[in-house]
């Protein structure tokens, strides 16, 4: 079984807390377990997830977000 990790990814597009609950509710479909803290103000998106960088960056990005890994 897989192991979680801490994902960190750098998010642009964010421009108020419904943004941020999109993104929660995005990375949360990839992983419902998965504990998700933003920082509106830097774009910057913490998850500690059993989900990949790659996934979860394309969820995101498929959502109407720029997002990659860092």
């Amino acid at each position: 079984m897989s192991q979680a990790k801490d994902i960190v990814l750098n998010v642009k597009g964010m421009t108020c807390q419904g943004c941020v609950n999109s993104v929660t509710r995005i990375i949360r479909k990839s992983d419902p377990s998965a504990d998700v803290k933003i920082d509106l103000a830097s774009g910057r998106v913490e998850a500690h997830t059993l989900a990949s960088a790659d996934v979860l960056a394309a969820a995101v990005t498929g959502g109407g977000y720029e997002a990659h890994p860092l």
